[in-house]
């Protein structure tokens, strides 16, 4: 898989390691990642890996800030993304199992390097069930085309 990272300032630590555990597992990275820690506006970086997930050019995203949260509410409105903020495996698993999540949002002060290991790595293995799960997903993406998901 094509992998696109990115992170802002407060990111910068965790998105080197999740870069090496990209590589590891065998996946290539597009990187649009900052290497210092200069202030940068989160949705600026966001966009940029967001937008690779929905032209296509990555399959999945991993981004990166203080708290996850700028830069799930920015990918989010990239049309096509399905960006889960997750905190620990079972978030992680259950954003890919169920929900089709192609973007991951992780915290870069919050998590540990244990635990960003293991979500990443956890999402990234993580299949999509489909099944009822599908059903759901398509109203997702009804409502991203401004249709009631209820007449899916």
């Amino acid at each position: 898989m094509k992998i696109a990272v990115a992170n802002d300032h407060r990111g910068t630590a965790a998105i080197e390691q999740i870069k090496a555990i990209i590589s590891e597992l065998s996946h290539e990275c597009m990187d649009f990642s900052r290497a210092d820690e200069h202030p940068v506006d989160y949705p600026d970086m966001a966009y940029l890996a967001a937008k690779a997930v929905s032209d296509k050019k990555a399959d999945r995203a991993i981004l990166v800030c203080g708290t996850g949260i700028g830069m799930s509410i920015t990918a989010n409105k990239v049309k096509g993304v399905r960006a889960a903020l997750c905190y620990d495996e079972l978030n992680a698993k259950i954003s890919r199992h169920h929900n089709d999540a192609n973007v991951l949002c992780l915290s870069g002060d919050l998590l540990g390097t244990t635990i960003l290991r293991k979500i990443v790595e956890t999402w990234l293995t993580t299949d999509f069930s489909g099944g009822r799960h599908q059903r759901r997903v398509n109203k997702i993406t009804a409502i991203e085309q401004g249709r009631d998901p209820r007449d899916v």
